[in-house]
This record gives C-alpha cells, sequence and structure tokens, in this order.
C-alpha cells in the first residue's frame, strides 16, 4: 500500500464533508474491495479530523465576537495568548 496524501489545509470545511459522506456511502454499499475500502477508511479518518478542526476554528472565532452596549456585533476581539 502507498503512503496516504494529507488533506490539504485549505480544503473547505463543506468539500471535505462532501467527500466523507461519498466514502460512507461507499463503504456501506459493501461495493469496494478490501484494499481500496481500508483506504477509504483511512481517509475518512484524515478527513473527519480536518472537519473537526475546521469546526474547532469556526468555534473559536464565534466565541471572539465582540458584542457593543446596544447588543450589536462590532467586530471580533483579537485572538492572543494569555
Amino acid at each position: 500500500m502507498t503512503e496516504a496524501a494529507p488533506i490539504s489545509a485549505d480544503l473547505s470545511f463543506e468539500d471535505a464533508l462532501q467527500r466523507l459522506e461519498a466514502i460512507v456511502s461507499k463503504l456501506e454499499s459493501g461495493q469496494a474491495p478490501l484494499e481500496e475500502s481500508i483506504a477509504l477508511y483511512e481517509e475518512g479518518a484524515r478527513l473527519k479530523a480536518h472537519c473537526e478542526s475546521r469546526l474547532k476554528a469556526a468555534q473559536l472565532r464565534v466565541e471572539k465576537i465582540v458584542v457593543g452596549p446596544d447588543g450589536q456585533a462590532k467586530g471580533v476581539e483579537a485572538a492572543g495568548f494569555n
């Protein structure tokens, strides 16, 4: 078996999720040979981790939204390390 290609860091969440759904569908159908199933499962695991990372980054951005006294979003708090 060859080394699996890494998931591109700029792959959007939506594109990664769409590919992951296609992999799940193919695996559930039982039509892929064993070696292909293993490769698909490994790719799916990498895509899952990528999606989780993108979701976590989005969550952190949302948590940093600054709300003004009128209740309206005024921008985002600068991300920093304390």
